[in-house]
């Protein structure tokens, strides 16, 4: 069958291990960002609607229409507990597709939030039910239910390609996006660099400085810094 370049949903994706998925969400956004090489993360302009959320899912990825919201209510019968939802308009719009209605539904499925380069509203309720979102937009503007749109195809979402069922880390730094076939590499480095941060910051504790923790007077003084006593010193 050949499928259109709009109006698709896939029922079935590839899932990583939960094992895998809660481990990397047992570290943050930025150990995660580094221990994959400074990759994957995704737009700063994203931005929690409360702060403290910090989850980890499956992506089920959603491109809707601007101010439509009709694929997202496909989306949520598509998802699996463990699951995040991934939501890029196809042209920017900063309508509210998303309020405490659709959160309740996805929440009831196991969603564990929602990431969208678009607009969310019903703020104080979405922060009562604890359902965490991060939203390019915060705006009452409510959206039509007419176009279809694509379910768990490849998306660009705030400048990151993500493919249905990559891993998503998300916390009070941001949102990081976690290929599913190098999950668990990722999970092993990320592990290894919490060990040594571990380590640094008990050294951090006992007054040793950064300087001495992370060797970088050899490299200071190979990088030409020199210190001298006073400004008088000065040629």
């Amino acid at each position: 069958m050949e499928l259109s370049l709009v109006g698709t949903a896939v029922r079935k994706i590839d899932r990583p291990p939960h094992a895998v998925v809660d481990g990397l969400g047992g570290h943050g956004v930025a150990t995660i960002h580094e221990a994959q090489q400074r990759t994957g993360l995704m737009s700063s302009e994203l931005s929690p609607i409360y702060r403290g959320a910090h989850i980890s899912g499956t992506a089920v990825t959603v491109s809707v229409p601007p101010a439509d919201n009709w694929m997202i209510h496909v989306a949520v019968e598509l998802c699996q507990p463990g699951d995040v939802l991934i939501v890029a308009p196809t042209s920017p719009c900063d309508a509210g597709y998303f309020g405490d209605l659709l959160a309740t539904s996805a929440q009831a499925h196991g969603v564990r939030g929602l990431i969208i380069e678009a607009g969310c509203r019903d703020v104080a309720d979405l922060t009562a039910m604890a359902f965490p979102v991060w939203a390019k937009h915060i705006c009452a503007t409510g959206t039509v239910k007419e176009r279809l749109g694509n379910v768990n195809l490849p998306l660009v979402c705030a400048g990151q390609l993500i493919n249905p069922g990559d891993v998503i880390v998300a916390d009070d730094d941001g949102v990081v996006v976690v290929p599913r076939s190098s999950a668990d590499d990722v999970l092993k480095a990320a592990h290894q660099r919490a060990a040594r941060e571990a380590v640094s910051r008990e050294r951090y504790r006992r007054g040793e400085l950064s300087l001495d923790v992370n060797a970088m007077r050899q490299r200071l003084a190979d990088t030409g810094l020199i210190y001298i006593d006073g400004q008088d010193e000065l040629p």
